[in-house]
């Protein structure tokens, strides 16, 4: 039995962590952490979590998690994990983080877009990028993962195999996300109530959203160029989920019929996402709760130019779910252990 620590379970993907591994069969949370609500159980802050109405929040003591935990998932803000990442994977551990901290490549990227400097950049060495339809046989040796961001893994799904196949002009690419509320965290934030966001609907982080660098990286990699991408997220009033929409101009005449092929013949083995057929575009509730994606695309005729929707779950597939994916092909478990879970409806 694999003994996994929570570091940061109190808010929305900590609970998803620990929703999604109580259907484990091979995994025992032994520890999960939060400074400010330490001392109480799991189930005063998630009454839905009963399988751990025993486990009690603690405080990130590293030295008395070492002998808890074999595998560390690291939900904690974006800065905070450094230190911590960096401890546990020098003493031997393995190490899924869901924050934004080991994502990019270049420090002084990551430097420039969050403002923060990079204080381990032997360990940022180590890290290895989440996205298993990318990356699995890299994954599989990790020791340190960089689990993705939710817009960033509904974009790279969406466009990777039209980048691939040179079926685009990389230079052309547009990415438009809509995501809803649980993305900003759980956290008190006006602007995140239910007076500002019911009925609401806006574009924000408008050329500076910090998965900007996070996307152009990962694309590129695809691409085998350098990229700069257009990218504009939207809040929209739901409590979950993300839909993307992309446009580029195709470098010559196609057909929806072909790129269709194109994308499921990319797709065909991979068990969490889902190509529709012709006609067919996705709907962020036919994944809400489980692990899947779903794309479904369309050739403008008229303007010659390729849109793929994607969409996912941003607390699953976008965050504790593939963490989850993560772990499993880390431990050599079979990787859609715990995650088969079909999407919740209505």
């Amino acid at each position: 039995m694999l003994k996994v620590a929570i570091c940061g379970g109190s808010g929305y993907t900590g609970a998803e962590l620990l929703r999604i591994l109580a259907g484990h069969p091979f995994v025992e949370v032994a520890a999960v952490t939060s400074e400010q609500s330490a001392g109480r159980r799991v189930t005063d802050l998630f009454p839905h979590l009963v399988s751990y109405c025993d486990l009690i929040f603690e405080p990130l003591d590293r030295e008395k998690l070492l002998a808890k935990a074999d595998l560390f998932f690291l939900a904690l803000p974006h800065a905070a994990s450094q230190e911590a990442v960096d401890f546990f994977v020098s003493n031997a551990k393995k190490v899924v983080d869901l924050s934004a901290d080991y994502r990019l490549k270049d420090a002084a990227v990551y430097e420039e877009w969050y403002k923060t400097k990079h204080n381990f950049t032997e360990t940022l060495k180590k890290a290895v990028y989440g996205l298993p339809e990318l990356y699995r046989e890299e994954i599989k040796k990790a020791s340190l993962i960089a689990n993705p961001g939710c817009y960033p893994t509904s974009a790279l799904l969406g466009l990777s195999p039209a980048l691939r196949s040179g079926l685009i002009d990389a230079d052309t690419i547009i990415i438009d996300s809509k995501s809803g509320t649980s993305g900003a965290g759980r956290k008190a934030d006006v602007g995140f109530s239910y007076c500002e966001v019911n009925e609401g609907f806006k574009a924000y982080g408008i050329g500076v959203h910090r998965h900007t660098p996070e996307i152009e990286q990962e694309l590129s990699a695809v691409a085998g160029k350098k990229l700069t991408i257009n990218f504009t997220p939207h809040l929209v009033p739901m409590d979950r989920g993300i839909v993307s929409t992309m446009y580029a101009k195709l470098r010559k005449n196609e057909d929806t019929a072909s790129v269709l092929s194109i994308y499921q013949k990319a797709y065909e083995n991979e068990p969490f996402v889902n190509v529709l057929a012709e006609g067919r575009y996705p709907n962020a509730k036919d994944v809400r709760g489980s692990n899947y994606c779903e794309i479904g695309l369309k050739v403008n005729k008229r303007t010659n130019t390729l849109i793929v929707v994607s969409t996912i779950d941003n607390l699953v597939k976008g965050a504790s779910g593939q963490a989850v994916h993560n772990m499993n092909l880390m431990m050599g478990f079979e990787e859609t252990t715990a995650l088969k879970g079909l999407a919740l409806y209505p």
